[in-house]
């Protein structure tokens, strides 16, 4: 994070009686100002606020509703987890933490796509916790609520936005989280999530 941009965090954040999720929706929207979803004009922060009404769902925890806002500043922005944790503790960075992936960012994306999702079902298979897989599947449906409009539109071409340009390779990560997810299957998001997956990777209807 730069010294500018903690300097205006701290003045936006320093208004007393802010509550939680407001301060955690203005600290996204600085560390994604000017990003937008891949292949799109959509601005990113579509995406972290979807995940975190998703969440808001299956539970009333404020912390972890809060996290699902930030979920992505520590993997895709400057926002170093230290920082988010001065910021809004370490229980909430520790979510944060739970949803970002090491991006090994001294090699190509491309190379290591297949690592960092075996990484990411392995953590939720084994060590996660219920609030990690909450916050797990409610970015899952995000990405496969855009997918699923996306390839309505334009078909397989899809793919190609992203550094993994097999669709199988998708399909096969995006049943594994249904799987190690399978936990939560009582919840609405998991049935969409499966129901989403199962159609755009397998046809069915």
């Amino acid at each position: 994070m730069t010294m500018e941009m903690s300097k205006q965090l701290k003045c936006m954040l320093s208004v007393d009686d802010l509550p939680l999720f407001e301060r955690a929706a203005v600290f996204a929207t600085v560390a994604h100002r000017g990003e937008t979803r891949k292949g799109s004009r959509i601005p990113y922060l579509v995406h972290p606020m979807e995940v975190a009404a998703i969440v808001a769902e299956m539970t009333d925890d404020q912390e972890l509703i809060a996290a699902a806002v930030l979920h992505d500043v520590v993997e895709d922005t400057d926002v170093t987890l230290p920082e988010l944790q001065e910021f809004f503790g370490g229980r909430i960075a520790f979510y944060v933490a739970c949803e970002s992936e090491d991006k090994r960012p001294e090699l190509p994306p491309e190379s290591t796509w297949r690592l960092r999702k075996e990484e990411a079902i392995a953590f939720l298979r084994n060590r996660a916790d219920r609030s990690a897989k909450m916050l797990a599947l409610a970015d899952k449906l995000s990405n496969m609520r855009s997918v699923a409009r996306d390839v309505e539109i334009i078909g397989d071409r899809l793919w190609e936005r992203f550094h993994e340009k097999d669709k199988s390779m998708h399909g096969w990560m995006y049943r594994k989280v249904a799987e190690a997810l399978e936990e939560l299957k009582e919840y609405p998001a998991w049935q969409e999530y499966d129901c989403l997956v199962g159609k755009v990777f397998e046809e069915r209807q």
